[in-house]
């Protein structure tokens, strides 16, 4: 799936279109460039947009992660994307949404071929490596709140414009294979909403199905770790589960501690 870099050819707009249109609840807005989809995504959403809005950008030339982490690919090496949900499910089962995305994107990607791990809360991995970021950002609208959960996947990405060592590409990850950036887009986005839906849909049955087959695939699970908290504290211990709101539970000397995704710089192995 080499590509040279300038050669890399923009997103096929008449594919997005005709695949996204057979899908009621979801409606594309395809930019050529954007500083951040979730930007433009919280600004339509504070405008009205309906739950299932996806804004996809081409390039994504500011994007951010979570604690305003910068996302940075190079043009037609990745997809960007951010999407409009208006969860209905009551407002403490909301910290599992960053969990259930970075869970889904795995399995999609799991699907197309690529042994995809998902590291808490929700970096997604293979073979160890960061392929894809995610940042889901609470909104407050006029008709309630929102979600908006951006996603970035490196596909094409080659070594050299990887911005760390511990970050790879579709491309590095698996050079036999060569999903095109629209069919991993497609991949992606079907099974976020499956998920998000399930989980609106199936209520406490469907939220401890989730719990269990997001515990079973995360990577952090089972490892010995070091947890480093804002203020430059830290706790080492063995992570063994992640509780019913979605706390990683770390085994460590005083005792079992939790954390949630807010309370952490950093969950590192040891």
């Amino acid at each position: 799936m080499t590509v040279e870099p300038d050669r890399r050819p923009p997103l096929d707009s008449r594919v997005l279109v005709d695949e996204i249109s057979l899908t009621p609840d979801l409606t594309l807005e395809l930019l050529r460039e954007s500083t951040s989809t979730n930007q433009v995504a919280a600004d339509r959403a504070r405008a009205g947009a309906p739950d299932g809005l996806l804004v996809v950008a081409d390039h994504q030339t500011a994007g951010r992660g979570r604690l305003d982490r910068t996302w940075e690919t190079p043009a037609g090496a990745a997809i960007t994307f951010s999407l409009v949900l208006r969860p209905t499910v009551p407002p403490a089962s909301w910290p599992w949404l960053p969990l259930l995305t970075g869970h889904t994107v795995s399995k999609a990607l799991t699907a197309l071929g690529y042994d995809s791990r998902v590291k808490w809360p929700n970096d997604v991995l293979i073979e160890g490596k960061k392929v894809a970021g995610i940042l889901v950002e609470r909104i407050d609208t006029e008709t309630g709140p929102a979600a908006i959960v951006g996603v970035g996947i490196n596909v094409s990405t080659t070594a050299e414009e990887l911005p760390v060592p511990t970050a790879t590409s579709l491309a590095l990850a698996h050079p036999d294979l060569t999903p095109t950036r629209e069919a991993v887009l497609l991949g992606v986005v079907a099974g976020i909403r499956e998920g998000y839906d399930a989980w609106q849909a199936g209520g406490s049955e469907a939220a401890a199905r989730l719990a269990a087959s997001y515990v079973d695939h995360c990577a952090t699970v089972g490892q010995d770790v070091r947890v480093d908290l804002p203020g430059g504290t830290s706790m080492t211990g063995r992570a063994v589960d992640v509780d019913p709101d979605g706390r990683l539970v770390v085994e460590t000397a005083a005792g079992r501690e939790k954390v949630g995704a807010g309370d952490v710089v950093h969950v590192v192995p040891e």
